[in-house]
């Protein structure tokens, strides 16, 4: 999930570019919880502070965080993406579609995610399970990058090509019933993941491409994104449609998901911008000075209730502030300290998240289209299950690892 947006490894012609190693093992970390809270949400008889608190209760737990964090890390990528991009083409026109482009390839995958259990197989001709997998598929043979030898630009091409002509092609036979009984195409209500990450990127782009030259211009939009987020949250001033309003209408949401991403571009102006406060100690301060404003702001706004399903300002910003200590330290340690080897085994997942993240989906779709259910009965309560979601966890970072090495690597 690039991640979704991630700094590019390599440029086009295959050349290593500089990469911020806080950023990548932040991000892998944070693939690595992903993973893990995935696998571990289908084991019982767990503490509660294990699983997403549900809507009607004012709380959070752990995991109702790694979202946030996730789309915190989109928002640290994007100045970091855009300098790199208007430096080897001035051309805003051409920025403009490459972020159209991304935001429209994650909605489009996002898509195939969120349909994959509503088709019909009898409409298709083939089980939803199969659909997803070849879908899949021809998303990883479209935006997949070969940074090794051997591959020649026609084969490049050949493999686009087949890879576009696949996603096409499941476009095209999707049906499913709809409730009153018609037959329908692609249900784009809710985009899954990715896509809310596609809508959330682009909100944040709309706002920070033509502010960027402004230093305080992300703070000033991260106080209006969480004022939205509050004041719909409330009720006040009639923006209640924000829950209403389709994203493709008004990418913004209810400010909440924009709001922290916007918190990410915050942060990594604080660390990785080239203004005048370049000591270390100085963009720590202010680094520490953010997560506390962040955490006071929540703490002040509990009335308005605790809740990620609700998408409620304090659950924002506590995830905020979590993720701005967090990346703090890692800066710190990572880029500061230069100790890097601990973090080995996520830093992959963190250079390579897009394909990293579709990993367990292949499995998962894999496994039920085969009529695998072992492990819906087995190794699914307690220690055990945890235990299996920590092995699951590694077996899909080690396969990242292995795709990693070998210069196979998505990137939209």
């Amino acid at each position: 999930m690039s991640t979704a947006v991630q700094t590019p490894s390599v440029g086009i012609a295959g050349q290593p570019t500089t990469r911020v190693v806080s950023v990548d093992i932040f991000r892998g970390l944070v693939m690595a919880l992903m993973i893990f809270v995935n696998e571990l949400a289908s084991v019982r008889g767990l503490p509660w502070w294990n699983y997403h608190m549900k809507a009607n209760i004012d709380a959070m737990t752990y995991v109702d965080m790694v979202y946030p964090a996730f789309l915190f890390i989109v928002g640290m990528a994007i100045p970091l993406a855009m300098r790199a991009r208007l430096k080897k083409d001035a051309s805003i026109p051409k920025l403009w579609l490459h972020v159209l482009l991304r935001s429209f390839s994650l909605i489009v995958m996002g898509l195939m995610l969120a349909n994959a259990r509503k088709g019909d197989p009898a409409l298709m001709g083939l089980s939803t399970n199969a659909w997803v997998l070849l879908g899949l598929l021809g998303a990883v043979l479209y935006w997949s990058i070969y940074t090794g030898p051997g591959e020649r630009v026609w084969m490049r091409r050949a493999r686009q090509f087949a890879g576009l002509a696949l996603m096409i092609a499941m476009y095209a036979i999707f049906r499913r019933m709809t409730r009153d009984g018609h037959i329908g195409w692609i249900d784009g209500r809710y985009p899954e993941i990715l896509g809310l990450i596609g809508y959330t990127y682009l909100a944040a782009c709309i706002l920070y491409i033509p502010t960027r030259r402004w230093i305080w211009a992300p703070v000033g939009w991260f106080v209006a994104l969480t004022a939205l987020c509050a004041f719909s949250t409330a009720g006040w001033l009639g923006l209640g449609f924000t829950r209403h309003v389709p994203l493709y209408f008004f990418p913004f949401g209810n400010g909440a998901m924009a709001s922290i991403t916007m918190a990410g571009v915050v942060t990594s102006s604080i660390f990785l911008s080239g203004h005048r406060w370049q000591e270390t100690r100085q963009k720590l301060l202010f680094a520490a000075a953010f997560a506390y404003a962040t955490l006071v702001a929540g703490w002040l706004m509990t009335p308005l209730g605790i809740s990620k399903i609700r998408a409620t300002p304090t659950w924002c910003l506590y995830s905020i502030g979590a993720s701005v200590l967090l990346f703090t330290a890692l800066y710190w340690i990572c880029d500061v300290k230069k100790k890097t080897a601990w973090a080995s085994f996520a830093r992959p997942a963190g250079s390579n998240t897009l394909l990293t993240y579709l990993l367990p989906d292949f499995y998962y779709f894999l496994v039920a289209w085969l009529g695998f259910t072992y492990f819906d009965h087995h190794y699914n309560f307690g220690w055990q299950g945890t235990v299996r979601a920590v092995v699951f966890t590694a077996i899909m970072l080690a396969l990242s690892w292995g795709l990693t090495r070998c210069r196979v690597r998505m990137q939209l």
